[in-house]
């Protein structure tokens, strides 16, 4: 939605960036900057990082399951 000065916010200007980039590009592309994203990560972070991360979405799945 924009805002009272006509600007459109940042968010907004995301996801039709989003939108429109998922319109002009298929499934080949996502894997790649997906592949490209991890070998970034695994090159930027050690061990700990991975194992912080996986034990915050173990809790997370956890306290999910939890609350049903």
């Amino acid at each position: 939605m924009a805002r009272d000065n006509g600007k459109m916010s940042r968010e907004e200007a995301g996801r039709m960036g989003g939108e429109e980039t998922s319109k002009s590009h298929g499934k080949d592309f996502y894997q790649e900057i997906g592949k490209k994203g991890g070998e970034a990560t695994s090159q930027n972070h050690d061990k700990e990082f991975y194992q912080e991360i996986g034990e915050k979405g173990g809790n997370s799945r956890n306290n999910n399951n939890n609350n049903k």
